[in-house]
């Protein structure tokens, strides 16, 4: 097994409270457009006019929703509990502090395991993407339109980086050796501060 560190690329994203689903879901689905590899229709969605390309797959699509609601419900706890005291960036775009997320996407490539002729496989990690979030609290319509311009801006941009990125690091992308489904296992997590480790969402295989 190769103990090299996967590349990992790291998204940081500016989101109200009410756009958190929508934001972060189209991020994921542009992560998954460059990294799904089975044969797809091209397909586009707006978010905050930007417009973003779309996966249109079930079983893709169920996981997303599962790792954007945890996501969501542990940002919506962290309001509850905060104390409303705003950060840098936040007095910058005119808002109260809302807080903090993650969310990781993880890709895999299945090895048979050695020495040979040992039975099964063991999954590496061959790409990491994590997904930063900050949550701007808007209390007046001046602040709303304040923190709409700034998630536009931030989303255009970290859909650029994601494009740059999957377009500058290929080489460590593990050969395609079957057909016809997707090729790699992958992991949506989402952080948990309570317990300090990674809640798995799901694996697909």
């Amino acid at each position: 097994m190769d103990s090299q560190k996967p590349p990992e690329f790291i998204l940081d994203v500016f989101t109200d409270p009410r756009s958190v689903r929508d934001v972060v879901k189209g991020i994921l689905h542009t992560i998954f457009f460059n990294r799904f590899f089975p044969s797809l229709t091209p397909q586009t969605h707006e978010v905050l006019d930007v417009t973003l390309p779309y996966v249109n797959d079930e079983e893709l699509q169920t996981m997303i929703e599962q790792g954007v609601s945890a996501l969501d419900r542990q940002l919506d706890a962290e309001r509850l509990s905060n104390s409303g005291a705003p950060t840098n960036r936040d007095r910058i775009n005119g808002a109260g502090s809302g807080g903090r997320g993650q969310i990781t996407v993880q890709f895999f490539d299945q090895k048979r395991r050695k020495p040979w002729p040992s039975l099964g496989v063991e999954e590496v990690c061959w790409e990491t993407w994590t997904i930063k979030v900050t949550v701007a609290e808007p209390r007046t319509e001046n602040e709303r339109a304040k923190v709409r311009r700034a998630m536009e801006q931030t989303l255009f941009t970290t859909a650029m980086k994601i494009v740059t990125f999957v377009n500058t690091h290929r080489d460590h992308i593990p050969p395609i050796t079957t057909q016809g489904g997707n090729p790699f296992p992958y992991k949506i997590n989402v952080e948990s501060k309570e317990t300090g480790w990674l809640s798995r969402i799901r694996m697909y295989h």
